[in-house]
């Protein structure tokens, strides 16, 4: 089958673009992924890093992944239920095991989980119409529970918003530590994403596959649309997705990032803006893509792309060493926590562009490859890497 290097394209900015912000949750304690004032107060140059990444890149890049996603459930079917679930139950486990290991900030198992699900919806719609509409209505069901949590949940700041410093030395310790004490860590987080993944995100990400199956199925993902169309649809859609978050970014800042309204009532704008933007970059680099593939940068992304789930494990790996192993962990703030993630996208280019010159797929993108082919019992032809 030929590929969609805009697809790749994409895929490559995705994984790049959730750097930006998980470089943070490497960097500094758990509490600063969503709070800027988790230490109790904020510089101004911190609040206007996190105000303008929340405009630009806060879900949106998670978002877009999880339209491409669902956009690859669309092209799997082809292969059947066996190889589609032995895939995903494998992604699963990998998943689980990064989280275990390395990090309890992976996306791998909730995706595989809710992929699980979602493969079959996508097997199951006879109208692309439809699909797309149920993908918008769960989507708006996660934002409503979100809401909902944000109602029943208690005034004040909790220690896991603004941390003590007792609670900050002992993160510090078990996270450049590790061992059992940082396995145990991991394993109560991972338990509370589990919980918000079935209670709340689940319903979103599920949405978010549906939309990225029917726009793959309906040709829009495949780039069958005039350029004019994708140029239009694009820019209205950055702008109706800017609208909707701005007087969320504003508020939060206007409230001093207090717990209820913006860990819970003011992400509301946020995710429910997530969807225009993404899918209006996506609809960007399809109208400009005659200028765009000219330039070697972006076919380079694009090999970036083609091993997302290397690329994806890769940053992990290079982010816990430096900040975890050699103790750089809460020595930056925002803005300086930027700084490192160039020099890492430049690692990522430059490990995809040399592996694909001599192998067809990343290394862990092969291993996964072959694992499905063994769970699944079917044999391909073209499995070398």
């Amino acid at each position: 089958m030929e590929r969609n290097i805009t697809l790749d394209f994409l895929r490559g900015v995705a994984i790049l673009g959730i750097l930006l912000l998980n470089i943070t949750a490497f960097g500094l304690p758990k509490a600063a992924y969503l709070n800027p004032a988790w230490y109790g107060e904020i510089t101004h140059r911190d609040a206007w890093t996190w105000a303008v990444l929340d405009l630009f890149a806060q879900v949106k890049f998670l978002t877009l992944f999880a339209l491409l996603f669902g956009a690859g459930l669309q092209i799997l079917l082809a292969r059947g239920k066996r190889w589609i679930q032995s895939r995903l139950t494998l992604l699963a486990l990998l998943g689980f095991l990064h989280c275990l290991l390395f990090w309890e900030g992976d996306i791998l198992l909730a995706y595989a989980l809710v992929g699980l699900v979602c493969w079959r919806m996508v097997r199951d719609a006879t109208h692309i119409k439809n699909m797309f509409n149920t993908g918008v209505v769960l989507y708006l069901i996660g934002i409503g529970i979100l809401l909902l949590l944000g109602i029943i949940s208690g005034t004040g700041n909790p220690r896991s918003w603004v941390p003590d410093m007792a609670n900050l030395q002992y993160e510090y310790f078990w996270r450049t530590q590790g061992g059992v004490e940082g396995i145990s860590n991991r394993v109560d987080m991972l338990s509370n994403n589990l919980l918000a993944l079935g209670a709340q995100y689940g319903w979103q990400l599920a949405g978010m596959m549906l939309i990225g199956a029917a726009l793959m199925r309906s040709g829009w993902l495949k780039g069958q649309f005039s350029l004019a169309h994708y140029r239009r649809t694009g820019a209205l859609l950055v702008v109706i997705g800017m609208l909707i978050n701005l007087p969320g970014i504003v508020a939060q800042w206007r409230l001093g990032w207090d717990y209820r309204w913006c860990a819970f009532l003011l992400q509301a704008p946020r995710e429910l803006s997530a969807p225009f933007q993404s899918i209006g970059y996506a609809a960007l680099a399809y109208g400009f893509w005659p200028q765009l593939c000219r330039y070697r940068l972006v076919g380079a992304v694009a090999s970036v792309g083609r091993m997302a789930l290397s690329n994806y494990l890769l940053q992990t790996l290079i982010c816990t060493t430096l900040f975890w192993h050699f103790a750089l962990l809460m020595k930056f703030n925002r803005l300086q926590l930027l700084a490192f993630v160039p020099a890492i996208w430049l690692v990522n280019i430059l490990f995809s562009v040399i592996w694909l010159r001599y192998y067809r797929q990343g290394p862990v993108e092969w291993l996964w490859r072959q694992l499905t082919m063994r769970a699944s019992g079917i044999s391909l032809t073209s499995t070398s890497r």
